[in-house]
């Protein structure tokens, strides 16, 4: 857990020197705490999709069914929010994604990963940018699948940076008022898919505390490559710690110079137990010290 901390304690440090500076920064840049050992992606932790069509299990899909069924659309990504499309200048935030992707793959290696959770300690750290971003580079390697779920039923956003329709989402899922081919979205580039929030609802944590959540996941899960899902904060609400229980690791979200010590402490040490696997690093301003530290190494991926 030491490299979590220095990397809290690194934002508590932005916080206070911007505070003082009065500097602005932009989403461009994103630090993890993941170590320091090669970037590379080995070919072979690439999973398997199965086609539960000769399953005894009625209820059970393909992926190949999928595809067929479920929503296709043209999706138009706020180029304010998205690293991989718009201007040039941020080609350095695609490439800070493309690292976070290789440490994923990293840890895969070693253990179980492929439902990732993306939360953060309060609102407007930058894990639905996160979330929406890392999903983004993954998909673009030859053959990679992501299924995107907006988890935060309380502020669902991430239909806003892919531009896609909000309804019908997770919620009509889970209070049965649709099924999988009807909620699950696929835009036109890559084998992106994305489950939206849904309709607004009284009781968001009861419906993902619910079996058709687990049963969601229990179904998708061995049709794609990776899972992620974008939650609440954790302070304000346990959404997060329930979708946790469900999903293979937790990455935490803190933005630099603006997120408390404390606070962001407080928040992870709740994901302890439930496979911690980093910090991400959110704004980090160009050219700094930190960043460079975790990313001074030998570029050995495929670039895409």
């Amino acid at each position: 857990m030491s490299r979590i901390h220095e990397a809290l304690k690194k934002a508590a440090e932005e916080r206070s020197s911007k505070l003082a500076a009065g500097s602005a920064t932009d989403l461009v840049d994103v630090a993890t705490d993941f170590g320091r050992a090669p970037l590379v992606e080995p070919a072979h932790v690439a999973p398997v999709r199965q086609d539960f069509r000769s399953n005894a299990n009625p209820s059970q899909f393909g992926f190949e069914e999928l595809v067929k069924k479920c929503l296709h659309l043209k999706w138009h990504p706020d180029p304010r929010t998205s690293v991989f499309h718009g201007a040039d200048s941020k080609k350095v935030g695609a490439e800070r994604f493309r690292t976070l992707r290789s440490r994923l793959y990293q840890i895969a290696t070693a253990q179980q990963l492929k439902k990732v959770l993306v939360t953060s300690s309060i609102p407007a750290e930058g894990k639905t940018f996160v979330a929406a971003n890392l999903a983004n580079s993954i998909v673009r390697q030859n053959d990679r699948s992501v299924l995107l779920i907006d988890g935060d039923l309380r502020a669902s956003r991430l239909h806003q940076a892919l531009g896609a329709p909000s309804t019908p989402g997770l919620t009509d899922y889970l209070r049965g008022d649709a099924d999988e081919f009807a909620v699950i979205q696929k835009g036109s580039e890559g084998n992106l898919f994305f489950i939206p929030g849904g309709s607004p609802v009284s009781n968001p944590s009861e419906l993902l505390l619910g079996e058709r959540m687990k049963r969601l996941l229990e179904r998708v899960t061995p049709l794609f490559d990776w899972i992620i899902l974008d939650s609440p904060p954790a302070l304000p609400v346990h959404d997060a710690s329930i979708l946790a229980d469900l999903c293979d690791g937790v990455l935490f979200v803190v933005r630099a110079g603006q997120t408390d010590y404390e606070m962001a402490e407080k928040a992870s040490s709740e994901f302890r137990d439930k496979n911690l696997l980093g910090v991400v690093l959110n704004c980090v301003e160009k050219g700094d010290s930190y960043g460079s530290y975790y990313y001074g190494y030998p570029a050995t991926e495929k670039q895409s």
